[in-house]
């Protein structure tokens, strides 16, 4: 059964090719890919790694955890499925913002008036 790897801290210069030459002295090597930005199309910095067996990943892991590849030290662990580390994905509503995210709607001011409403009362006083 393959084994899934998260590969971090890559040079933002490391292609699929180099990624894959890198691990595939460690065992077989079924897929690697650096994961790019949607919108630049440049690296993210961290990539995932296919081992064809489990023994070959932990090899992998061992071998390659903290070596230099293209002038970084790269981190080499497990990968963990995507809802352990983080909650389940909402639609999005065209913006991220995080978990901090204000809810969607008018935005007020501290004492519930507008701004035109604010300068009308300061005016008057």
């Amino acid at each position: 059964m393959a084994m899934k790897l998260f590969v971090g801290n890559l040079s933002f210069e490391t292609t699929d090719e180099d990624l894959k030459a890198a691990f595939s002295n460690s065992g077989t090597c079924v897929t690697a890919s650096v994961i790019k930005d949607r919108l630049t199309g440049k690296s993210r910095g961290f990539g995932f790694i296919e081992m064809s067996t489990d023994d070959e990943a932990r090899r992998a892991i061992a071998e390659l955890n903290g070596r230099d590849l293209k002038g970084r030290a790269i981190s080499v662990n497990e990968a963990r499925e995507r809802s352990e580390s983080r909650g389940p994905r909402l639609p999005s509503l065209g913006r991220s913002f995080g978990d901090n995210a204000p809810p969607a709607g008018p935005r007020f001011r501290k004492d519930g008036g507008s701004r035109r409403g604010l300068r009308g009362r300061k005016r008057s006083l």
